[in-house]
């Protein structure tokens, strides 16, 4: 394994810093350190925990041009989205610091006993395993609940997200909360197994791809440490004759071309049914060709270069393999280095890589579609399961489809995305287990039943 972690801006491939890997031993120290602090911690009233999070909120309003910046360099991230991505964490806190004395309260149950009831408490330390695409937010939507169970986290960021993982770090320490509750290990793969291993480990979360998925699942469940799983996605937006496309069509390009595409939750194949296809099409193409290319750090880009070359060339073998079975440019599909044109490619069909797998970047798969029986049965062909969206008027001939689409989402007239009200995951290859809300908060706590007789 190297020695170092090298960050490099994807815009302009210049070397941003260089890491050292942890060594075993300081690997060992981040453990016990996180070990201890959990004793007192746990202990903690939630009160006092969320007190903290007032002072984390307010941080996090106060330096969101200092912490976009940095997401805009290490993984190019255009600087207004940037901006955007910090202040939802900062409401992210808002909705913990409202709800978390109700959530994790003890539940009284009435049975035959003098007193029963369900309490919730901190299982320990916990290993989050998160990706560069929204680097803040990923990390604090594990973080902030979990702490605020009491439980302490401990964090494997992407290496190209090096720099964002220390400074998350020395914001919680700058919030006021004890060293070791939150820590971010730079450390290789190599190291993961054998941090999950070690007893001092409770839980894991990840977010992911399906293969870092499956991995992790694999080396938790041997050891019988609870997982949750968010990984990759590959959305519908069913868009039917009746959808009002002059009021939804900006929200159908954000949808897709958000974050330079790099989004698992994006919509990823649009399933337009054939009386609405050519409007669509041509209203949809207009956007995406006004939208603004260029620096991500001028606040009018909206479209800048991907994470790494490596990603945008993977997403370049996709859609040629589809072209190659018979899918059609219609606008776009240029690349140079990381950055990728935005692109629509139509004529996609099931059996082609653009329709079966996750694409991870700025291409629009569009399908076409008979009505809207077929729209809904090409939606359903995924064996991912993170959302589904779908735009119509009549809002009452969808209500019997939502339990029929078996996925974690299910948005009408709305892209799917994620909201600190609402819990978030997927089924199927997209994972299991729920972030946010008080799903979220109860993910990593015992669900203990209290029986008293006299």
């Amino acid at each position: 394994m190297k020695n170092q972690i090298t960050t490099k801006n994807p815009f302009t491939n210049k070397t941003i810093d260089n890491y050292n890997y942890f060594s075993k031993e300081e690997i060992n120290e981040k453990l016990n350190l996180a070990d201890n602090t959990f004793i007192n911690w746990s202990k903690t009233s939630i009160s006092d925990r969320t007190k903290l999070l007032k002072n984390l909120a307010n941080l996090l309003e106060e330096n969101k041009e200092e912490y976009s910046k940095l997401m805009t360099s290490e993984m190019g991230k255009p600087i207004a989205q940037g901006i955007a991505e910090i202040e939802k964490c900062a409401s992210l806190c808002d909705f913990y610091i409202a709800n978390a004395d109700k959530f994790l309260s003890d539940q009284i149950i009435e049975t035959e006993a003098f007193e029963s009831f369900i309490s919730y408490d901190p299982l320990g330390v916990i290993l989050s395993i998160m990706p560069w695409n929204y680097p803040f937010w990923q990390v604090l939507r594990f973080a902030i609940p979990t702490l605020t169970a009491g439980n302490v986290g401990l964090l494997k960021h992407a290496s190209t997200s090096s720099g964002t993982a220390l400074a998350i770090e020395k914001l919680f320490l700058d919030a006021g909360f004890p060293k070791g509750c939150f820590q971010s290990l730079l450390i290789g793969h190599d190291d993961i197994e054998t941090i999950i291993e070690n007893d001092i480990i409770k839980a894991v979360t990840l977010t992911g791809s399906e293969k870092a998925g499956k991995s992790i699942a694999a080396i938790a469940g041997k050891n019988l440490k609870k997982t949750v799983l968010e990984l990759g996605g590959n959305n519908a937006c069913i868009v039917l004759d009746d959808a009002d496309l002059e009021k939804h069509i900006n929200t159908m390009v954000k949808a897709r071309m958000q974050n330079n595409g790099q989004s698992c939750i994006a919509a990823k194949r649009f399933i337009v049914t054939e009386k609405i296809y050519d409007t669509f099409l041509e209203l949809f193409t207009k956007k995406v060709k006004d939208l603004k290319q260029g620096n991500p750090e001028d606040k009018e880009t909206y479209i800048s270069a991907m994470a790494r070359e490596d990603l945008a060339e993977e997403l370049e073998n996709q859609v040629q393999k589809s072209l190659d079975k018979g899918a059609k440019v219609h606008y776009g599909n240029t690349r140079n280095k990381a950055q990728y044109q935005p692109t629509i490619i139509t004529n996609v069909k099931p059996g082609m890589t653009l329709f079966d797998e996750e694409t991870f970047g700025p291409v629009a798969a569009v399908i076409k579609a008979k009505d809207k029986n077929e729209a809904l049965k090409l939606a359903k062909k995924s064996r991912f399961g993170l959302g589904t969206m779908i735009f119509t008027k009549d809002i009452d001939s969808i209500y019997n489809q939502i339990s029929k689409i078996p996925d974690g989402a299910f948005f009408i007239n709305e892209m799917v995305k994620s909201d600190p009200r609402l819990p978030f995951g997927g089924t199927k290859a997209s994972g299991y287990g729920r972030e946010l809300s008080k799903e979220g908060i109860l993910e990593f706590v015992n669900i203990k039943t209290v029986f008293i007789n006299k």
